[in-house]
């Protein structure tokens, strides 16, 4: 539909008010003026006609025929009048303009019809005796009550024509300024109104699209200053709320992309709403181009989906584990909630996934922890029960094989007692990592070198293992020196295990590619790769029997992982079977070790 201004609107009904009442007054009026006209020739018409009477009421009753006809003519030029005098029965016997021996009878004239009853007749047609259309007016002559002739005056009709045409002009003249003026004022009129109208129209188009720096100022009419005013205000509260809105948003997005859990809302029909960066990501969904689709098309994981269509088909929450499937595949602890409105109509849901992948794992890590650890404890206390309830049995009493138990025992026991302080040490490790009460201080070190190898000098010198020791002297870090001199000793006494006697251990201390690395190398038996990536986990040892036969715990190299990371730091490892291993401490350096260094 087509949509004209408010000016139109309220100038054409004035307009269209105006030119309906200016016509209706203008055809009335000038209605009003051709009657009166009329009316004022017929009684000039008649009037001239009884002046005639005056001269010729003798000689019609004495029937001098040929002295009237010669009056008649004799008044032809007289206000260019055409008279004519007939008889009753309608023989025409004078006449100013034309010989009445030519002329017909008239007694079916309309206008002589009329007079011969007795009134005056009147009458507009045209003449066939001088061919144009005439104003008749007949009056009848009486004597003594009886109609002794008919006395005709006629004047053309296009000198009332003329006459009304002057006429016209000045009404039609009269009426167009009687139009234009009010269509003027009406205009103005018009344009005061929708001019302030049309500001505000403009106003409330920049309020739309979030523009309410600028005002409406309006003055005139008390309505319009009043509706203005109001608009005003009504601008400044929605810009209150719009900024209200904005900061809510603004916080609802801050908070749901800062959060850890996975966020997704979707509607009635299924169709995503909202996500955040986090469910995003677990997903693999790309958040701009996943809205308004339906989850089938954007989830591939049927257990997700059978949980979102189930909480929407709910009014009680939700709650499951699932596993998605993927690169990684992780376990998610999810939550779903159906979304009612103010009406209490469900309008969808919101799922929230929590990521226990690593509660799976530490829970894994866990169980294995106590399996192993029980594997391990058990192993020496039922060698320790066996021999002891040998003992008991009678053996004590054979003092050659009971000297040999007792020294199995005492190995197990020693073996018992290192795998607890292992462990207490790893759980020391932990706990105080936590409350960050190690402390790490500047230090050389190669000091800490030098302590290792000398705590290591008497294992290695039953297997005649000798130690290369390289450090700079003034290489410094910010360590704990007990702890990383224990991790040291750690790597040196596994190095020391696994390798032939007379065999080199080589220790060195260097900065290489912006770090700080402690090296420990041998030449022992080596390590296979697919046991690279576990050997630093908690009781996992390669070779269990040799490892047992070497007095091994299995949590050496896991207590050297976790002294690294309190340092912030690292380890690794690199080894072929056969061909030796080496393992690297990466501490982070300090700026002055390079200088000092370089």
């Amino acid at each position: 539909m087509s949509k004209s201004r408010l000016l139109w609107h309220l100038y054409l009904p004035y307009l269209v008010v105006t030119l309906t009442a200016v016509a209706a007054v203008t055809w009335l009026i000038s209605g009003a003026f051709h009657s009166f006209h009329l009316n004022q020739i017929d009684n000039d018409l008649e009037i001239r006609a009884r002046l005639i009477e005056q001269q010729v009421i003798n000689l019609i009753l004495e029937k001098k025929f040929n002295n009237i006809d010669e009056i008649c003519k004799s008044l032809t030029d007289i206000g260019d009048t055409r008279i004519t005098i007939l008889l009753p029965d309608g023989k025409v016997i004078a006449d100013s303009s034309h010989n009445i021996d030519t002329m017909e009878n008239h007694l079916t004239r309309p206008e002589i019809s009329t007079a011969l009853k007795g009134q005056i007749g009147t009458q507009t047609r045209f003449s066939q005796t001088i061919g144009q259309n005439m104003r008749y007016v007949a009056v009848p002559v009486k004597n003594q009550q009886q109609i002794t002739a008919i006395i005709r005056t006629a004047i053309p009709v296009t000198d009332i024509e003329q006459q009304l045409a002057g006429i016209y002009k000045k009404l039609f003249t009269g009426a167009a300024i009687a139009v234009i003026v009010p269509g003027t004022i009406s205009l103005i009129i018009s344009g005061r109104i929708s001019r302030p109208i049309e500001r505000m129209k403009t106003r409330a188009k920049e309020f739309a699209s979030g523009n309410f720096d600028k005002k409406i100022r309006v003055s005139g009419c008390s309505e319009l200053v009043e509706l203005a005013s109001d608009l005003n205000v009504m601008a400044e509260q929605l810009h209150q709320r719009i900024n209200t809105i904005t900061k809510q948003k603004n916080e609802s997005e801050a908070v749901l992309s800062s959060m850890v859990e996975g966020v997704i809302a979707i509607d009635s029909e299924g169709r995503l709403v909202s996500i955040n960066k986090a469910a995003a990501k677990f997903l693999g969904i790309e958040i701009e181009q996943a809205y308004d689709r339906s989850i089938e098309e954007l989830i591939r994981q049927p257990e997700l989906q059978d949980f979102m269509h189930e909480t929407l088909k709910r009014e009680n929450p939700k709650e499951g584990d699932i596993f998605v499937s993927g690169n990684d595949g992780k376990y998610f602890q999810v939550h779903g909630t159906s979304l009612s409105d103010e009406k209490g109509i469900q309008t969808g849901a919101v799922v929230v996934l929590n990521d226990i992948t690593q509660m799976r794992r530490l829970e894994s890590i866990r169980q294995n922890f106590v399996a192993n650890v029980s594997h391990e404890l058990k192993t020496p206390v039922t060698s320790i029960k066996g021999f002891v309830e040998t003992l008991l049995d009678g053996a004590i009493n054979e003092p050659q094989q009971a000297r040999r138990f007792l020294e199995i025992i005492s190995k197990q026991s020693e073996r018992l007692n290192a795998i607890i302080e292992d462990l207490l040490t790893l759980s020391r490790l932990e706990q105080d990592q936590q409350r960050s009460e190690i402390s790490l201080d500047r230090a050389k070190i190669k000091p800490v070198l030098e302590a290792a190898v000398e705590l290591s000098n008497t294992k290695a010198a039953e297997k005649q293992i000798s130690f290369k020791l390289e450090c700079m002297p003034d290489l410094e870090s910010r360590i704990n020196s007990a702890l990383l001199e224990q991790a040291v000793v750690n790597l040196i006494d596994n190095a020391i295990k696994y390798s032939d006697n007379g065999k080199d251990v080589r220790i060195k201390g260097e900065i290489n590619d912006k770090e700080l690395l402690i090296t420990v190398e041998d030449d022992g038996c080596g390590i296979e790769e697919k046991h690279l990536s576990r050997i630093f986990e908690r009781f996992y040892v390669v070779d269990k029997s040799r490892s047992r036969k070497l007095g091994g715990t299995g949590l050496g190299l896991s207590i050297v992982k976790h002294i690294v990371h309190v340092h912030g730091g690292s380890v690794t490892v690199t080894s072929e079977l056969g061909e030796g291993s080496i393992f690297q401490i990466h501490l982070p350096f300090l700026k002055a070790d390079l200088s000092n260094n370089a």
